[in-house]
């Protein structure tokens, strides 16, 4: 797979990148340029605030953790498949065997491909690729018209599933992008995973709240796939996340979701919720430490269960406001804690989840700093699926639109830095000719070198604006908001659904019909 390359959904081809078919490819729906659709290969080293001896200790407290402590699994299967393994469980709580948990760690793939209903959309999870996805699951929404948050609906929901698909930097559907509350809780699965497999051809993600809902999604991703359920579980198609609840306990839905899944051949990610200095210790060591302990605890009985299955090993720890007891984040300790859990991801061979996240209200200077810290501690602890990279305000209560293709700005300059003609330094890049030419009392405006690439040598960007004061004022003075606003409202209009097989189509609608008959999903889980 070469991540470099300019491929097009759908042809699976490449393509020369310069001139005016360069151009050309770089206009998205007409109202913004970007490059194709592809994976981002990181190309930096990763950070390492850890030394060989801070790795040891992180991972000799997590498995003391294990031993001596335990952590709680609210799962009666769960506790049987424990006591089966030889862990010792007493009530719900179950400790385990640092070789126990590490032979069985082990067996994870440090790398997969999933792969949707749109083959040319398949990602790789591990190695050096680097995937962002839309926010996922707040229940409330950013009206720029108001100024203000409004509940969730579905149509907000579709026009955020909208957006996910047109940006060619956003890889994967992480979950609902804002919760449709208009929608009942029993079929709201159904109803948003139609749209969902119906507005985008990306990779999708089942909540793990009980198995109807998995069990719904995974043959909805079947059906859209035109998938047998042999070729279903040959490769995964899908995936899920579930969220320890920290301190050291896991809950029944989310490990009964990961266990339908698995034995079906999908894809499941453990990303433990541990705020230093509310459900974790102050200390980031510690935090990381506690984090490590419950994301092991799980992947070692999910590869006990189906040894190899892909899993992800999570990272979503920061800090509280000491002050307020509220969730911060984007903060320098978040940062940290991400690359620290980088390193401990690579010391046990497991791909890394990381979160796009800020803690900011409305979608201003502090919700972009925010932003922009967890993502760059995304590139740098070497991430290899970054959750809520676009869209995420307020700490997860807010999905803003205009937020949305603002980080999708940050997610193309991050695309841009890393391809490699940036730092290539081949004899046009260096361009001894160029620079004999114009000499030293030229400039380089109008020499073919610079008129060859002119369209292609930078990045471009979606709302920045690059005029002087002036300029900016006569067309209207909008800040980077309104411009967004503005732009998100000429994308929708231009929308236009990717292709589907409408007996694919018809199919879906018939399955949400009749499930919906038959009652949905619990919603007491």
């Amino acid at each position: 797979m070469d991540n470099a390359s300019t491929s097009d959904p759908g042809t699976g081809g490449r393509r020369r990148t310069g001139g005016r078919a360069g151009n050309a490819r770089r206009r998205g729906g007409g109202s913004f340029q970007q490059p194709d659709w592809r994976m981002i290969e990181n190309r930096d080293a990763p950070t390492a605030p850890l030394d060989e001896a801070g790795i040891e200790a992180i991972h000799a407290g997590a498995m003391q953790v294990l031993e001596e402590v335990g952590v709680e699994f609210l799962n009666d299967e769960a506790l049987a498949l424990f006591r089966q393994a030889g862990c010792h469980v007493d009530g719900t709580n179950v400790r385990m065997g640092r070789d126990w948990v590490t032979e069985m760690v082990a067996q994870a793939p440090q790398s997969f491909t999933i792969t949707p209903r749109n083959p040319a959309r398949r990602i790789e999870v591990g190695g050096r690729t680097l995937l962002f996805g839309n926010v996922s699951s707040p229940p409330n929404y950013w009206d720029m018209t108001t100024g203000g948050k409004v509940p969730g609906t579905r149509e907000r929901c579709a026009r955020l599933l909208k957006l996910s698909q047109m940006f060619n930097c956003i890889h994967f559907i992480g979950g609902y992008p804002v919760e449709p509350v208009d929608i009942h809780p029993s079929v709201r699965h159904l109803d948003v995973l139609f749209d969902m497999l119906t507005l985008t051809d990306k990779v999708v993600h089942a909540y793990a709240l009980g198995a109807e809902r998995v069990e719904d999604v995974a043959e909805m991703v079947r059906i859209a796939g035109g998938l047998s359920e042999a070729a279903f579980r040959q490769t995964p198609r899908m995936f899920t996340n579930i969220n320890s609840t920290s301190p050291l306990k896991h809950d029944q839905p989310m490990i009964d979701g990961c266990l339908r899944l698995i034995r079906r051949g999908q894809a499941a990610m453990v990303t433990p919720f541990t705020l230093a200095g509310a459900m974790a210790p102050v200390t980031m060591a510690g935090a990381v430490t506690l984090s490590i302990a419950e994301a092991l605890s799980a992947i070692a009985l999910f590869q006990y269960v189906v040894p190899g299955c892909p899993c992800v090993i999570g990272t979503f720890t920061s800090n509280v406001d000491m002050k307020s007891g509220a969730p911060a984040f984007g903060t320098p300790e978040y940062m940290r804690a991400t690359q620290m859990t980088g390193q401990m991801a690579r010391f046990y061979g497991l791909p890394l989840r990381s979160s796009g996240v800020c803690t900011a209200n409305v979608p201003d200077g502090q919700a972009m700093w925010e932003t922009c810290n967890s993502l760059w501690a995304a590139v740098q602890s070497g991430t290899h699926m970054v959750y809520h990279a676009a869209g995420w305000l307020e700490g997860g209560l807010i999905a803003s639109p205009e937020k949305f293709v603002m980080d999708c700005e940050v997610l193309g300059m991050i695309q841009r830095y890393m391809e490699p003609e940036v730092v290539a330094t081949g004899e046009a890049e260096i361009a001894l000719s160029a620079i004999r030419e114009v000499g030293s009392s030229g400039h380089y405006f109008g020499i073919e070198h610079t008129q060859a690439r002119y369209e292609t040598a930078f990045h471009q960007p979606i709302v920045s604006d690059w005029r002087n004061h002036e300029a900016w004022a006569v067309a209207g003075g909008h800040w980077t908001s309104e411009r967004a606003h503005l732009l998100v409202l000429r994308l929708l209009e231009e929308y236009a659904p990717p292709p589907l097989d409408p007996a694919i189509r018809e199919e879906l609608a018939s399955f949400v019909e009749r499930r919906k008959r038959e009652g949905g999903a619990p919603t007491d889980f």
